[in-house]
């Protein structure tokens, strides 16, 4: 068996059913660059990066169900065209999207989705752009799951709104061999009037709060003084103690003038007289 014939069984297993007409192309194309081998031999053979591969359509159909690379492989230059499918992740910011959400509130949401290609055949065969794709199917998937949500979800349950919406992207790009790997929801704008009650509302719980507080420490200081009245009343000799313990006090704080309590029982002997 010549080289030539080795060749051209070699073309007819790579090549798929084309017909009679497509057979005659490509045997045509294998006999030019089995003839003009020393200079064909720079169009035939091709390289691609380690994070890419290549579609390779010979006369308008795929050669392989498997895309080729990476390194170097063979095509041929008159029937083949391959197209480059780059494998990294890629992202991109959601633009803002102004949502209504369930309770009838606007917001301005924005978010970043990363993606990758993970069946580079289908990303090329069943989509037009499937990066183009991708973005405008995320705009539209953020103002769906956000229009479900009240707005105190949105505020709060950021991770699982984030982790719904990487659910409905991945399903939804999955026939065009688009892996969504994470989603992020980067802000959400309230309008100023909104904010301004929400401060308003925040500050007004903040000052209920605090006089509940007040409140609960009025009620267990009367209540500590009732008990101390009590032990007081038990002992007279504790007031006194208590009578020096308050002089010693402001005695440290170095005043000019000290008033000194009496006790009611003397004042009450003078007062008879």
């Amino acid at each position: 068996m010549t080289s030539l014939h080795v060749f051209l069984l070699f073309i007819a297993e790579r090549t798929g059913s084309l017909g009679c007409i497509g057979w005659l192309i490509v045997i045509l194309s294998g006999l030019f660059v089995f003839l003009l081998f020393p200079v064909t031999i720079w169009f035939c053979f091709k390289t691609v990066q380690e994070y890419e591969r290549a579609v390779i359509f010979r006369l308008g159909r795929i050669t392989d169900r498997k895309p080729k690379g990476p390194g170097i492989f063979f095509i041929l230059p008159c029937t083949d065209s391959l197209v480059k499918v780059d494998l990294r992740t890629v992202s991109f910011d959601i633009p803002p999207q102004e949502i209504l959400t369930k309770d009838s509130v606007t917001v301005s949401v924005d978010g970043v989705v990363y993606f990758r290609v993970s069946d580079p055949i289908a990303s090329v065969a069943n989509v037009t752009n499937a990066d183009f794709s991708t973005r405008l199917l995320a705009q539209t998937t953020l103002r769906n799951v956000l229009g479900t949500k009240n707005l105190a979800e949105v505020l709060s349950d950021r991770e699982g709104i984030a982790h719904s919406m990487q659910s409905n992207l991945d399903e939804a790009t999955d026939n065009w061999g688009i892996k969504v790997e994470r989603v992020e929801i980067k802000d959400v704008k309230l309008p100023f009037q909104l904010q301004r009650a929400m401060a308003a509302e925040a500050e007004a719980a903040r000052e209920a709060r605090a006089k509940v507080i007040a409140a609960e420490g009025e009620m267990n200081a009367s209540r500590a003084l009732k008990e101390a009245s009590l032990v007081i009343a038990e002992s007279p000799s504790a007031l006194q103690l208590r009578y020096l313990q308050t002089l010693n006090t402001i005695a440290a704080e170095k005043n000019s003038t000290i008033i000194f309590p009496l006790p009611m029982d003397v004042i009450s002997h003078f007062m008879r007289k």
